[in-house]
């Protein structure tokens, strides 16, 4: 466990791999910590420097007072890795992860070799469906909100499973406070024509039984970059990185390898 304080801000973060070598940086989904990456790390390959954290208001790291604003978090991150040193690093974001991921490559291209946008959009839901959950959250908790999130997220096959439960409660125990002012930020962002102004290698990656972002969501905005790379995992859900985490390591190793990252 590792914290950096940033502007007052308790960031958890963790690094693995090879402390000096070419840099990877993860940023979570909604309702996960840094442990969503558990089963790949070890099947990448250990010569990468790999960073991840909490990202406010989740895990260890601080829950401030909400909403939070996408620019807010997308310089949590850039804070953390100018406090780090790194540059030109392949980030690997997942849904609201991928929306840190693309804010941060606009904003700092010099920080961002690559993108990895896993089971993301560049503008995900509308702001009434963001509404309606955020209003749920402040009400009944995240007890009124994870049913129908796992019937989103996790396959009918994996929701059988007994590591299906450790997810579930992960979500129940997140900051329900945290969530909704994360909720925020989501609904108030459109990165359609940011994103489309990125020119650097981009790989796409989604699940055929994610119905948080779909595969054609993800591939859409994949495709505004030009060039990049769209894989789609058969089997999968919204965390991909968990339920078809073979699959997942293999295409991240085979997108480092393309790019010379490693």
């Amino acid at each position: 466990m590792h914290i950096a304080t940033l502007d007052g801000l308790h960031v958890n973060y963790r690094i693995d791999g090879t402390p000096d070598g070419p840099p990877v940086v993860f940023s979570n989904s909604l309702a996960t910590d840094l442990r969503l990456w558990d089963k790949i790390i070890p099947m990448l390959p250990q010569q990468c420097c790999y960073i991840r954290y909490d990202k406010r208001g989740h895990g260890l790291t601080d829950v401030t007072p909400g909403p939070y604003s996408m620019g807010m978090l997308v310089k949590d991150l850039e804070s953390l890795l100018v406090h780090l040193r790194i540059q030109d690093a392949v980030v690997v974001g997942l849904s609201i992860g991928g929306m840190i991921a693309q804010g941060l490559a606009a904003k700092r291209l010099d920080l961002v070799r690559a993108l990895v946008l896993s089971n993301t959009g560049a503008k995900i839901a509308t702001r009434d469906i963001w509404a309606q959950r955020i209003e749920t959250a402040k009400a009944g908790g995240m007890a009124a909100l994870v049913d129908p999130t796992m019937q989103r997220w996790f396959s009918k096959n994996f929701q059988g499973t007994e590591e299906f439960h450790a997810w579930r409660n992960m979500f129940l125990q997140t900051s329900a406070e945290g969530y909704a002012a994360c909720g925020a930020a989501i609904a108030g962002t459109d990165f359609i024509t940011p994103t489309s102004a990125l020119r650097l290698p981009v790989l796409g990656i989604a699940g055929n039984d994610d119905s948080a972002t779909p595969p054609d969501l993800v591939r859409e905005t994949a495709n505004l970059v030009p060039g990049s790379k769209f894989e789609l995992i058969r089997g999968s859900g919204h965390l991909s990185c968990v339920d078809a985490a073979e699959d997942y390591a293999r295409i991240v190793t085979e997108f480092l390898s393309a790019i010379g990252h490693g």
